[in-house]
């Protein structure tokens, strides 16, 4: 077992896929399967398992990839530590939901440091149960989950069982986010069954594991219609070009709204939100995090001004 090696089997988790991961290393996929071979058979369990999306970890593979992951995390970080200019660098690192505010936060943020000398950024947008297993690790340094309110339990359980820290940043109600072009668009409020009519845009990885499909069918309504997407830019690419669609939201700010020429709209009844800041219980906030953080709540006043009309 080498750190090459681990670094391969990571890359096949990220992947789901041999071929795919043997291109993206520019191996021959027979070396790679011989890899994982080898080292399943010198720790005595499959990593893997065929299924039929690919190949997935097995219970014994997803703990071996959380050590795996942490040991290449802390490889990086002893190598960081020979950089001369280390002291004068941005580092930092964020995972967070497919939100606009939080994104705008981030965009807001760079802009001022992207006149330093070195800028080492890493931002992702993935689900909520990604975010806390990767901040475990210390593959990023700061998460950002999102989940309804009636899940609050089980995600804090999470953490703590991860033993990260939180910090609550926003609880909100969603808005129903629609092009101005949409019939809708200009009413202060729609009920649940008028966007019934429409075709919802949903984020495709955002249902909630462990738990049984049946609570958590019967506590999530599915539309007619659907459209699931991964990325923000489609979704509002979409939003943009198909009237007929809308898609739940944080409030967004009022530039972005103008500027996509879009609407939001409050909907009675919708889902109670919530967005908690998470870190390692062992990561102190650099100077960077910290000024991040401090913009990010001043947006969010800033929302919460605009949304009671001050």
């Amino acid at each position: 077992m080498n750190l090459q090696h681990l670094k391969y089997i990571v890359e096949v988790e990220h992947t789901g896929s041999i071929t795919k991961a043997a291109e993206n290393l520019f191996l021959g996929q027979p070396n790679l399967s011989k890899v994982i071979k080898e080292m399943e058979n010198e720790i005595g369990f499959k990593i893997f398992k065929r299924s039929a999306k690919g190949v997935v970890p097995t219970d014994k593979g997803l703990e071996f990839l959380q050590y795996a992951k942490s040991i290449l995390v802390q490889v990086n970080k002893i190598e960081s530590l020979y950089n001369d200019n280390q002291k004068n660098a941005v580092n930092f690192s964020i995972l967070m939901p497919r939100a606009t505010y939080i994104s705008y936060a981030v965009t807001e943020f760079l802009k001022g440091a992207a006149n330093e000398p070195q800028l080492n950024v890493n931002i992702r947008e993935t689900n909520s149960i990604e975010v806390i297993n990767s901040i475990t690790v210390g593959e990023y340094n700061l998460g950002i989950i999102r989940f309804e309110t009636n899940y609050d339990q089980f995600y804090m359980s999470l953490v703590n069982e991860k033993n990260l820290k939180s910090e609550i940043l926003w609880e909100f109600d969603y808005r129903a986010l629609l092009s101005r072009e949409n019939k809708l668009s200009d009413r202060k409020t729609v009920s649940q069954g008028e966007l019934d009519e429409l075709i919802e845009i949903i984020h495709g990885d955002t249902t909630v594991p462990y738990l049984s499909s049946a609570y958590y069918n019967k506590s999530n309504k599915k539309s007619a219609r659907q459209i699931s997407v991964y990325d923000r830019g489609s979704q509002f690419d979409l939003l943009s070009k198909i009237p007929d669609t809308y898609m739940w939201v944080s409030p967004l700010p009022k530039e972005i709204l103008q500027d996509r020429g879009f609407s939001q709209v409050n909907c009675p009844g919708s889902r109670r939100i919530k967005d908690v800041l998470i870190y390692r219980h062992d990561y102190k906030l650099s100077q960077y995090d910290k000024e991040f953080i401090s913009g990010l709540f001043d947006i969010i006043n800033k929302l919460d001004d605009e949304e009671q009309g001050i």
